[in-house]
């Protein structure tokens, strides 16, 4: 089905051992902790207020090596195999930070960003970085675990995670929608048709209205299947990779999924906020 996430195999590798090292020297001996966080103060502070403390920054990487596909002149159409891949290289750099974050006790991981890198080394690689900080909170007998039991994984900054939480809901999982799609070029006739004049182009148009769809339905797919209730702070964003050709373009939608903890909403008042910045 086209909402369902790309289905690819994946081979997950042990962590790096100067990851392992920095991991044990994280947990320490005798409970002793010490933690890394990209977290800036304000949002410590208030992941704190929120009853957790920073386990450390964790990440996960993946170079992958992306296919060839041609598309065809006249046709719109999905990218079948660059969607796969794209899709496969950030889910492996996700599943590696994961496994970093459970290596440190967290229950779940906050302000994720994903990267993509390309290096002049190779032109048709690109390395997928995932980067968050891991979280744990400081009430042993609570579980702030996503309902698969592992940690949760979440785009949001340390001041939306706190308004989250006070607004009666709690992040579930990071969730992701990609679509590779290729626009057709118009024909000549097509050109001298609209030469001059004011006109919807609109197989453009259905292009790119299919391929954010396509991306948005793979997105909300990934939240259902989680057990999620919604999704906050989705985005959708476009680039095209420097070995594609122009008329190819990635469509890739990112949110947080969110559950319900409680049955009444408690909403914080909003505070007015002046900056002082030029």
């Amino acid at each position: 089905m086209a909402n369902q996430r790309p289905q690819g195999q994946q081979q997950q590798q042990p962590l790096p051992q100067h990851a392992i090292e920095r991991i044990q020297g994280m947990r320490g001996a005798q409970g002793q902790r010490f933690f890394t966080s990209d977290l800036s103060v304000k949002e410590y502070l208030l992941i704190r207020e929120s009853g957790f403390e920073a386990a450390g920054l964790v990440m996960g990487s993946s170079i992958y090596h992306v296919g060839y596909q041609r598309g065809k002149w006249s046709q719109n159409m999905e990218m079948t195999v660059l969607t796969q891949a794209l899709y496969s290289a950030r889910e492996l750099a996700m599943a590696r930070m994961e496994e970093e974050a459970e290596a440190l006790g967290a229950h779940g991981i906050v302000g994720v960003r994903l990267d993509v890198r390309q290096y002049e080394w190779g032109s048709d690689l690109l390395e997928f970085v995932a980067v968050g900080t891991a979280i744990y909170p400081r009430d042993e007998k609570a579980n702030w675990r996503a309902p698969n039991g592992r940690a949760f994984t979440s785009d949001l900054s340390g001041q939306d995670f706190w308004m989250l939480l006070k607004s009666g809901f709690r992040p579930v999982s990071m969730v992701v929608g990609n679509c590779v799609y290729h626009v057709a070029h118009q024909s000549l006739g097509g050109w001298f048709k609209t030469a001059g004049q004011n006109v919807e182009m609109q197989a453009f148009t259905q292009a790119l209205y299919d391929a954010r769809e396509l991306a948005m339905e793979r997105l909300q797919y990934e939240a259902q299947s989680d057990g999620a209730s919604g999704v906050v702070g989705a985005t959708i964003s476009d680039w095209t990779h420097g070995a594609w050709e122009p008329h190819i373009i990635e469509f890739f939608a990112v949110g947080t999924a969110v559950l319900p903890i409680q049955t009444t909403e408690q909403l914080p008042t909003p505070q007015l906020v002046m900056t002082v910045d030029s």
